[in-house]
């Protein structure tokens, strides 16, 4: 019911694309979440950005998830960015759910939907549910677990539909609802169906299997089957793994960790919230933690729980869950909470930007506001902000050209600044370190115009390609340069 994502003004958008950037292009540009209750058990939902240039944010949320729930296009199948997504998966083991989406259009048949997952992902597909029919012909699904078969009747712009069950496939009344043809097809595929691999759930946990449901999301058809199944599937809040020892979720004191920043969800006070994952114990409204790497301890008074851009103060929260603690500056991505332990959780990354621009701010009298919103922006992981040992340009870097236009303008909507981004040469950018520090401080005394720092302080090589950064390992072999790092 949240609705669906619209280029042009509706009547309706998608509550968790709820930033005017959003709403505008069409696409999800930030992770939202949305807590709800299905069939009493406690769902956080994090729904990530699709589109390739914010990929970055959508890998550092995989890390705070116990399961994935992988949306396919019934036409295109698994697409670059779901294949790169996966690996992420895969290096957690994450157990992922499919769901074969827009079956009111037409696209692959099902058995070679499911080969081309086995194919690219190398990820063994169980069918739970079935599709009837496809495009203009799609009427439902078979529900291979209880043995049903469910009839949707479209009505007016898909928000509500009758749901029809039949519980007997042999009866005679399927030749009521199907045609002849229809319904023969259908029985002939569950008898086919009946023949494969059934649904094995360690194997799911182990990230080796995935169970696949098809429909139609926009018309709300098989989404009830999916939930159903979901909340039996998915697991309950996993162990996390920290650099001290492993925290187990049954553990009665609080533990958890921000993955996420989001800055100006009211625009009316220009908030910033810090997005937590509990991972053990459990949250008590003005209970005081440890924000463990600055070693302060902070009294919790507000903490929220989130429907995309619409919170509540909550009272109460749990492993799992995720709450937003107001943060005015001094949390960062990757920042631990704790009763007094010192835990470093590890997993959560991030990566060299592959494209840099210029900032050129248009009004001079805004530069305060502009390097407010850049570091702002940048802590929340929109994109990097990097300032020179040497001179005063600002340097802004993403992983995709999107991300320019879209802090340009959040920049005018959110700070009341107008900039551009200029093209600098400037192509391949690496971290740099060494456990020497005098031979750190010789690499970076030779080489201070290519030397910048992050918003966290840590030193950057920016050079004009790819062979300068090898060229310089070469030159430095002490010095680690990596394009990765752990927050």
């Amino acid at each position: 019911m949240a609705g669906a994502v619209k280029a042009r003004r509706a009547d309706r958008h998608a509550a968790s694309d709820f930033l005017k950037v959003e709403q505008e292009r069409g696409i999800s540009v930030s992770t939202a979440v949305m807590s709800f209750e299905y069939r009493n058990v406690a769902v956080n939902l994090l729904d990530t950005p699709g589109h390739e240039d914010f990929s970055e944010d959508t890998y550092r949320v995989l890390t705070a998830v116990d399961s994935a729930l992988m949306v396919l296009d019934n036409a295109k199948g698994v697409e670059e960015r779901t294949q790169a997504l996966m690996d992420v998966c895969r290096l957690r083991d994450t157990p992922v759910i499919t769901f074969a989406n827009k079956l009111d259009r037409e696209g692959l048949d099902p058995f070679d939907l499911m080969q081309n997952v086995e194919d690219r992902l190398n990820l063994s597909c169980v069918p739970v549910t079935w599709p009837i029919g496809m495009g203009k012909e799609f009427e439902g699904v078979y529900d291979l677990v209880n043995k049903r078969v469910v009839f949707y009747q479209p009505s007016e712009r898909g928000r509500r539909n009758e749901r029809i069950v039949l519980d007997d496939l042999s009866s005679s009344d399927l030749e009521n609802y199907l045609t002849a043809e229809h319904a023969d097809r259908l029985r002939d595929d569950v008898e086919l169906l009946d023949a494969l691999d059934t649904f094995d759930v360690e194997a799911y946990n182990a990230g080796l299997q995935t169970p696949v449901f098809f429909g139609s999301a926009i018309n709300n058809f098989g989404v009830k089957e999916l939930l159903d199944q979901f909340v039996d599937y998915a697991p309950s809040p996993l162990p996390r793994a920290t650099l001290q020892r492993v925290v187990e979720p049954e553990e009665s004191k609080f533990t958890g960790f921000c993955f996420k920043i989001q800055a100006n969800l009211d625009k009316a006070h220009h908030d910033r919230m810090a997005f937590v994952r509990i991972t053990s114990g459990e949250y008590n409204r003005g209970m005081k933690l440890c924000h463990v790497r600055t070693g302060k301890m902070m009294a919790v008074n507000n903490a929220t729980t989130f429907l995309a851009k619409d919170r509540v103060v909550t009272q109460q929260a749990f492993p799992g869950d995720i709450i937003g603690i107001h943060n005015h500056g001094g949390i960062r991505i990757g920042d631990a909470f704790s009763q007094g332990e010192e835990l470093k959780f590890t997993g959560i990354p991030a990566f060299a930007p592959e494209l840099f621009r210029r900032v050129q701010l248009m009004d001079p009298l805004k530069a305060k506001a502009l390097v407010k919103g850049l570091q702002e922006l940048s802590e929340e992981g929109a994109a990097q902000f990097f300032r020179p040992l040497e001179g005063s340009d600002y340097i802004i870097g993403a992983l995709g050209s999107l991300q320019f236009d879209v802090i340009a303008s959040r920049l005018e909507m959110e700070y009341r600044v107008r900039a551009r981004f200029e093209g600098v040469p400037l192509a391949a950018a690496c971290w740099v370190d060494a456990e020497d520090k005098a031979e750190l401080d010789r690499f970076i005394s030779e080489n201070r115009r290519r030397i910048y720092k992050d918003i966290a302080g840590h030193y950057t090589f920016i050079a004009q390609s790819a062979w300068a950064i090898g060229y310089a390992e070469e030159q430095y072999p002490k010095v680690a340069f990596q394009k990765t790092m752990e927050i």
